[in-house]
């Protein structure tokens, strides 16, 4: 299909380098306020400088606030940056938020060195949606990580048959979903391993948090939007309440955006209940502010195959000695995993995100 082609896909980019080119241009355009981080101690795939970048659109200090923020998860950010890109050239829904008043941040490439090297870590094998938690505290346990660890990262790749059933093995045995919190609610004890939340904060997490301190101090109500990939139907994009278990603000974030917001607390979203996601460094940098957060999250491949991709993408992090045509592969692989290069896709993520967008913006003005 091709119908979207001129008007929807070109906000989107096929590297990190294209991605960042256009948002920053069209940020520019839109005589936004940049500013930009850069990972100084690493670089991407060709010498480019690995930056988070923020635009900021509206007067300084507004109290309505809407974030939007792409690429935690490293290669999700193509969707992401798409999204953001489309926004800062939709003069309607610009000057929607103009109107009401509200102050506009973009947070474009939260996790760089993921979003150019196609790793949905980040440099240090970190996922960042189990990084933000009070390292100060006890590590949160996942007791049943140990076990699982060896049924998802193998000897060799791809597994083999024996592989496979000592992983069905685990499944008849646990269930299907006890599997699969145990691999992604998110572990502290080996940093080689999937869903790896670290022992200290990132240096995203705190970029992140400067960021929150400076644009959102003045904030009384804020909306956060962050888009994410590969869990769920194809194209679908579900709305993931990432905030507190609380009862009012879970009534706000379905007030403002329907109700098929899923709580994974609640055991009815595509995602496990995770340790530590990047939004909710909002409640310790921004408290004076009533949050509504939410993990956008579209659909991209069955849940099993992603997750094959995403173990091959750790397994090869332990492996760099792997033959060529095997890490090509994995690299490929996970990409398409996080993001659906076609323009069928691509215009159900950007009507999906216009719409979440703006009823964000009618929530806050009401607010």
């Amino acid at each position: 299909m091709t119908m979207y082609n001129s008007a929807a896909t070109r906000h989107f980019s096929g590297t990190y380098a294209e991605a960042r080119r256009k948002f920053l241009d069209a940020a520019a355009q839109c005589c936004a306020t940049i500013e930009s981080f850069e990972l100084e101690a690493h670089r991407g795939p060709s010498g480019e400088a690995l930056v988070t970048d923020v635009a900021w659109l509206g007067k300084p200090g507004a109290a309505r606030l809407l974030i939007i923020s792409s690429g935690t998860h490293g290669p999700e950010g193509f969707c992401g940056s798409g999204c953001q890109v489309a926004t800062l050239n939709d003069a309607d829904l610009l000057a929607r938020i103009e109107q009401a008043g509200i102050g506009l941040l973009m947070v474009h490439a939260v996790n760089p060195h993921g979003f150019a090297h196609l790793h949905r870590t980040n440099e240090d094998n970190v996922d960042l949606n189990r990084n933000h938690i009070d390292f100060n505290a006890p590590l949160p346990v996942n007791a049943a990580y140990a076990e699982v660890e060896p049924l998802v990262l193998p000897a060799a790749w791809p597994p083999t048959a024996a592989d496979n059933a000592a992983m069905a093995a685990y499944i008849d045995k646990h269930g299907k979903w006890a599997f699969r919190t145990a691999v992604s609610a998110g572990q502290y004890t080996s940093p080689s391993g999937v869903f790896y939340g670290g022992t200290a904060p990132s240096w995203s997490n705190r970029t992140m948090r400067g960021i929150l301190r400076k644009y959102g101090a003045s904030a009384t109500h804020i909306g956060w939007i962050d888009v994410h990939t590969g869990l769920g139907p194809y194209g679908h994009g579900e709305k993931i309440y990432g905030g507190r278990n609380d009862a009012a603000e879970l009534a706000r974030a379905r007030a403002w955006w329907g109700a098929d917001v899923f709580a994974p607390f609640e055991a009815q979203s595509a995602s496990a209940d995770v340790s530590g996601p990047v939004v909710s460094a909002l409640y310790d940098e921004c408290p004076q502010a009533s949050p509504a957060l939410m993990g956008l999250e579209f659909g991209t491949l069955p849940h099993e195959e992603v997750m094959t991709r995403l173990c091959a993408d750790s397994w090869l992090r332990c492996h760099p000695d792997a033959p060529a045509q095997l890490q090509r592969t994995i690299r490929q692989e996970l990409r398409d995993a996080f993001y659906c290069d076609n323009d069928e896709w691509k215009g159900m993520v950007l009507g999906q995100a216009r719409a979440v967008l703006l009823q964000t913006v009618l929530g806050l003005k009401t607010a």
